[in-house]
């Protein structure tokens, strides 16, 4: 069984460092980031299973970042956990009400926060079954996270699987390459517009043994879309 993803977004190594410790020896798979910048990298190059989030951040606070999260399609259903000196009851109730699925207030003991971690886990994995999507001859199965062709898997990176995800959930419409970049990518400054080409050729490639290359579509002067219709 694949282990569960956390990234964990805190300033203070010693604290980052120590959570990070307990979860790996609890069997999670952790990715670490100091500030808003490093976890908006790190979800775009591998999207979490749970995200720890410090309210206090050098670059920008936790609260804005989780809200970002929540705001994007692609990250929204992934639980936050807050982490904060902030104990106050207003600021928890700010915390809530900007996406957080759970707020844990300094000092804690890493026992408490492993099962306040499974507890979200065990919620968010009550994930519908009927997020399947049909287009053409592909089949996207957002709850297994995976694209079939009749009963074959198509062999994905994640990046060529969120940019196809994002495509099948958003056909007919004709995206920029900048569009994709912020919507897929997340906004991630350290990618050039050129990626996106790439990655559209590797997709390409990869539904072009199921005879599907021609679903994903070049409008030129305008950028990319998904569609089953012929050009």
């Amino acid at each position: 069984m694949t282990a569960r993803r956390i990234l964990i977004v805190e300033d203070e190594k010693p604290i980052r460092d120590m959570i990070a410790f307990g979860l790996r020896r609890a069997g999670f798979d952790v990715t670490e980031a100091e500030d808003t910048r490093a976890a908006r990298t790190a979800i775009a190059d591998a999207r979490p299973d749970l995200i720890l989030v410090d309210w206090m951040l050098p670059d920008a606070s936790g609260l804005e970042l989780t809200r970002a999260i929540k705001k994007d399609k692609d990250t929204k259903e992934v639980p936050v956990i807050m982490l904060t000196a902030r104990a106050e009851e207003q600021d928890k109730v700010a915390g809530l009400e900007g996406g957080a699925d759970d707020y844990v207030t300094k000092p804690f003991s890493p026992r408490e926060l492993l099962a306040r971690i499974n507890a979200v886990l065990r919620r968010s994995s009550t994930v519908s079954t009927e997020e399947v999507i049909d287009a053409g001859q592909l089949r996207l199965d957002a709850a297994g996270h995976r694209v079939l062709c009749g009963e074959a898997t198509v062999a994905l990176g994640p990046t060529e699987y969120r940019l196809l995800s994002f495509f099948i959930t958003h056909a007919e419409r004709v995206y920029t390459r900048s569009q994709l970049l912020d919507r897929v990518w997340g906004g991630n400054v350290y990618v050039e517009e050129r990626t996106v080409d790439v990655h559209i050729r590797r997709l390409r490639k990869a539904l072009e043994a199921f005879g599907c290359d021609a679903y994903v579509q070049t409008v030129r002067g305008s950028g990319y879309r998904f569609s089953t219709r012929s050009l």
